[in-house]
């Protein structure tokens, strides 16, 4: 027997449901939100408070970007207040170390500033004298392997083109760049993609490289949230609460079945089994999740769900500053961790505990391969700091604390199923759609944007159904003319070729 009836399920209480929620909640419909977790907001979700010394420190996922193509999402987040201002990054650094042997770059804003247009823009790079003295032979020798890479990326619109490209990844077409140039972009790619460039498949990457930055300078920009992702979660459930909206915490959905033309949810609740109705359901769950539901539920053996990733993030506290330094970057080479953000450089309370103590701290970011991550804490935690004092030995004996957080295996690695098998918004049930990073759709976004943008698209599927008005959805800068013209002359060349054959 079913509890209560509602307007609309939603299993999930990430950004993708609260988007969704928000929508439906804003017509006067009433949404019910199922999230399995203690918290709303999934991934950018608030966790529980860090004590360094007496001192309480928030506690998160991790450091989240909020780029300059995330329109849907800052338009949300302004159009309800809950942001009125970000904070805009002001540089990123690369250090790449060999050995013993660690060199540094900033390259942050000398790609977005680039003098030089897209697709060319990383051009500017090469009149640094730091960034030129990274380089050794090979990489002078593989460069043109590294614009056919580009080049690639230029021509082919995997989301759009419909282009799985199934079997190949990331790391796989790099094997012919230099040390350096592969480093640089493994880098970027485990700084975006969160894992080792060996698991990404190509397609995923070549939408990650065309929509963060390839197509335009400016796709570089991004700013951080001013109190974190849980300040921001915890606004977006009170705006659905005052609406009329519902929001069920520990509730983990088991399966869902249609019955007498609605939608039944089944879900634990302390242990016990619950079950709500209405005559809409939107899957907001991460991926591993919505595999789980959607399995238990109905007969979907071939279906594709992308894969879920762990990963470890590290706080390092000290009594002591480093060297003029940039607020944020990524390691690549030889280190053990991926990316940095000093924190006490972003958010007010570190800043404050660093003027008050002349202290600092810096969260970096672990993303594999799966060896390092099976590795103990304590291992782990050693190792990074191995590391930290090979790029600041400033900072070695100044260690007040570490703090380490492994985050569930919820990240989403981009990847295009097979259409027919990888769930869009629209699925083959009726009234039950999906949101989130993992859905397949044609849209240019990832992560944040993504589950924004489909939990948006998710929640105008209900109201078109209801016969009530559609919530905007906002389109995407477009490419540079140069880039724009260059990628219209590659596809009109691919299908120049497909017609002579």
């Amino acid at each position: 027997m079913t509890q209560h009836k509602y307007d609309a399920i939603i299993i999930g209480g990430g950004v993708a449901g609260l988007t969704a929620a928000l929508h439906l909640a804003e017509r006067r419909l009433k949404p019910l939100i199922l999230e399995a977790d203690e918290r709303i907001g999934g991934r950018l979700s608030g966790k529980s408070e860090i004590n360094i010394k007496g001192k309480a420190f928030s506690s998160e996922h991790g450091v989240h970007g909020i780029w300059s193509s995330y329109v849907n999402l800052r338009a949300m987040l302004q159009r309800h207040e809950v942001v009125s201002n970000f904070i805009s990054a002001r540089e990123e650094q690369w250090i790449y170390r060999v050995g013993n042997r660690v060199s540094r770059v900033r390259i942050g804003s000398v790609i977005r500033n680039s003098v030089i247009p897209a697709p060319f823009h990383y051009i500017q790079l090469f009149l640094l004298p730091q960034f030129l003295s990274m380089l050794g032979l090979r990489d002078w020798l593989s460069i043109f392997n590294v614009w056919s890479v580009l080049v690639m990326a230029m021509g082919i619109d995997p989301f759009v083109e419909d282009q799985p490209l199934e079997g190949l990844t990331f790391g796989h077409a790099l094997k012919k760049w230099g040390p350096a140039f592969r480093s640089l972009f493994f880098g970027l790619t485990r700084n975006g993609l969160s894992t080792d460039p060996d698991e990404v498949p190509l397609a995923g990457f070549l939408a990650f490289l065309r929509f963060y930055t390839l197509m335009r300078r400016d796709a570089w920009a991004f700013e951080y949230l001013p109190n974190g992702g849980g300040e921001v979660c915890e606004k977006l459930a009170a705006k659905i609460l005052s609406l009329g909206g519902e929001i069920k915490f520990k509730s983990r959905v088991k399966r869902a079945e249609k019955k007498d033309g609605d939608w039944i949810a089944h879900y634990e609740q302390d242990g016990l089994p619950v079950a709500d109705s209405a005559p809409f359901l939107i899957l907001a769950s991460d991926s591993p999740a919505a595999e789980s539901i959607v399995k238990n539920s109905f007969p979907a053996e071939n279906l594709f769900f992308p894969h879920g990733l762990g990963h470890a993030v590290i706080r390092l506290w000290f009594d002591a500053k480093p060297n003029k330094n940039p607020e944020a970057g990524m390691f690549s080479g030889d280190f053990v961790m991926h990316n940095f953000f000093w924190l006490d450089q972003i958010y007010d309370e570190y800043k404050t505990w660093g003027n008050e103590t002349g202290g600092s701290c810096i969260e970096v970011h672990v993303y594999g391969p799966r060896e390092v991550l099976a590795q103990p804490d304590a291992l782990l935690i050693t190792n990074v700091l191995t590391d930290i004092y090979r790029a600041y030995p400033e900072l070695r004996g100044h260690l007040i604390s570490p703090f380490l957080q492994r985050n569930a295996d919820t990240h989403t690695l981009p990847a295009l199923g097979t259409r027919g098998t990888h769930l869009g918004i629209e699925t083959r049930w009726e009234n039950f759609f999906c949101a989130g990073d993992w859905v397949r759709h044609e849209v240019p976004a990832f992560f944040l944007e993504r589950a924004c943008v489909t939990g948006l698209e998710a929640a105008n599927r209900v109201l078109k159904a209801c016969g009530m008005e559609l919530c905007e959805v906002k389109h995407y800068p477009p490419p540079e003319p140069l880039a724009a013209w260059i990628e219209h002359l590659m596809v009109r060349g691919r299908r120049n070729r497909r017609k002579s054959k």
